[in-house]
Order: C-alpha cells, then structure tokens, then sequence
C-alpha cells in the first residue's frame, strides 16, 4: 500500500497517527495501511506488558514493512512503559542536578540513560523515542518543569549531546524539543495557546542556542506550539519564518516533526487537515495526529501533498527514521554487562532525592 520509488524502494507519507489499544483493529489497520500514513506513535494504553508490547509492534511492522513506531519516553514523569522490567528512568532534571555536582558524572550518566532509554524500546519493536527536552528551566513552566535538564542553555546542549550519543549506541535517532523553546511561558499548549513575549534576539541567545550548538548530534526537532508575537502570528510549528531559521541559521538538515495537531495550541489553524497543511506548508516533514481517531480519519481523507523537491526531501528524511542496525532481544539484552551498568546509573540517579 506504501508508495514506490522508482528505484523500488518504499516511500511512506507525511502522517504520524496512534492506534487504539493493546492490539490491532480493523480501523488501525486501515490507517496503518494509507499511503499518507508514514508512522505510528504509542501511549501508555497500547501497553499491557513487554510480550503484548512486542506483539503490537511486530504487527504493526508486518503490516507495514519499514514504517517507524515511536513513542514519548523521555524519563521521569513523561514515561510510557514502566512496569514488567522497563527501567524507571530518572528525570532530566536530576542530569541538571548531577552537573552541578560533577560535570564528567553527569555526561557519562546521560549516555548511560540515553542508552537504557533505546536499547528498551528497541528490543520491543519500538524504533524512536522524542526525546530530548531541550526547553530551558525558568521554573515557570508546569508542562515541562522537570522533563528540562537544566537552565543554562550550555548546560542544556552537553547534557542532551550525552544523552543523544547514548540513543545512538543502541541504534535509536533523536528528536529535540519543543523550537525555539518552550520553558519560558506558562501556558500548556496541550490545554491552552502560550504566548512568548520576548523579542527574537532574546529567544535565539537564549532557549534556541541548543539546537544550533548541537549541529550533527541533533536529528530531528519538534517545534513548540507556542505563539511568539514579536516574530510571527503562527505557532512556531506553522511558521515557516521560524522553520527557515531553524533551516538555515542553525543548518538543521534532520527531521520536523509537527507536534500533536490534535492539542489546544494547533487549534488556530482551523480543521486538523488545515492545520496539517499550514504545518508541511511551514516546513514541517511530518505531522502527527493523536488520541483521536475522527480526526485522524478526516486528515487521511483531506490531505492534499505537493509534488517536487520539498516533498523528496521531506520522504526521504522520513525513510532514514528508521535504525539501521539489529536491536537486542531482552534477554539478550539483560545479558549485556554494558546495558547492566548503564542501568544501575539510571536506578541510582532516578532513585536520588531531588
């Protein structure tokens, strides 16, 4: 059902959407199948336990041979599969806390956590976490709070570049968040519209300094829904005047991802369908659509893509989402005296008062 090169290679399009439960439906199928459809992302409800788990991936891969299933699995509180042998993985936060104290321990406890992080979802079927939390911590954010390293932005992009080579060690891509920052405002887009006041000059310096100091570390990005007045109307996940400067200030040459269009911060743009076109029309190369089968029917059915070089780029950055090397089994895995290690670390920091 996927689209064809005409090299032979499948393509998959635009379309990141959730499925309903612990197993496969006939309506999930059919959204799996659509040629738009170009990933799966998971929640706490698609999980029972590690062997369901790894059954619903493996049958959304063989429905789907190559799509990529990802997952919100950043640690701490923004944590989807806890039980059954999962890893409770510590905060972002005590990484910041940790720097504090030690900056070599801290570094080499990221990696440690970036590589339990990966070498878990991977050995259940998943291929990607959206992770890390690059928003700065002002304390002032409820909806990010501890998911933020820490509030220095240097601080923010070692600590993330840690982290990131530890995913990359288990064979898993990243995906920073949210552009160009989301610390600083209040509000949380899932209920409401933040608004970020500060001028450009002050966001740049600042919240968005991690994703031009991470150069190649950094795959892919998640833009903010959130509206920053003195630089454009639009949420910057519908603002092609802040994609453009994530493109070519900061040479990001990864993967956009829209965030949910589903939550309260997409609302401006009208439809889920209008919205998706106003975010791939910014610059975005995928756009996701979650807790919410009604509209992820009606975005299927509306979606009109552009045909020409954007649109080659965009598929082909989605075709490299997926890990090019072999995952572990979990037994295998628990037999690993590298993952045993890199566990420990985390348990002790996830463990730590703080």
């Amino acid at each position: 059902m996927s689209a064809v090169h005409a090299s032979g290679q499948s393509t998959f399009g635009p379309v990141m959407l959730d499925v309903v439960g612990t197993e496969l439906d006939k309506d999930d199928i059919r959204r799996i199948r659509h040629p738009l459809t170009g990933g799966v992302i998971l929640f706490a409800r698609n999980y029972r336990d590690r062997e369901q788990l790894t059954a619903l991936t493996a049958a959304i891969h063989e429905i789907r041979p190559g799509i990529v299933i990802a997952v919100d699995h950043e640690g701490g509180r923004v944590q989807r599969f806890r039980t059954d042998g999962f890893t409770h993985l510590p905060s972002m936060r005590k990484l910041g806390q940790l720097w504090d104290r030690d900056v070599l321990a801290a570094t080499r406890a990221a990696t440690d956590v970036g590589y339990v992080l990966a070498a878990e979802l991977r050995a259940c079927g998943v291929d990607l976490s959206f992770t890390p939390v690059l928003d700065l911590d002002y304390g002032e954010s409820g909806v990010i709070g501890d998911r933020s390293f820490h509030r220095d932005a240097r601080v923010v992009t070692l600590l993330a570049k840690s982290l990131n080579h530890g995913l990359a060690l288990a064979g898993m891509l990243n995906c920073g968040k949210h552009f160009p920052g989301h610390g600083f405002v209040r509000a949380d887009s899932h209920l409401e519209m933040p608004v970020d006041e500060r001028t450009l000059d002050a966001i740049l310096t600042e919240d968005a300094a991690p994703y031009g100091w991470l150069g190649l570390s950094l795959a892919g990005v998640m833009p903010a829904h959130v509206i920053y007045p003195e630089v454009d109307r639009s949420p910057a996940g519908f603002s092609r005047k802040w994609l453009t400067i994530l493109r070519q200030q900061f040479n990001f040459k990864g993967i956009i991802f829209s965030d949910d269009l589903s939550m309260e911060g997409a609302r401006f743009a009208g439809s889920v369908v209008d919205g998706a076109h106003a975010a791939l029309d910014a610059g975005c190369d995928m756009v996701l659509v979650c807790n919410s089968p009604e509209r992820a029917d009606e975005l299927l059915a509306g979606l009109h893509l552009k045909s020409g070089h954007t649109a080659a780029a965009s598929a082909a950055r989605i075709a490299a989402l997926m890990p090019r090397t072999p995952a572990s089994g979990w037994d295998e895995l628990q037999q690993d005296a590298r993952y045993q290690s890199a566990r420990q670390t985390a348990l002790d920091l996830a463990a730590e008062a703080g």
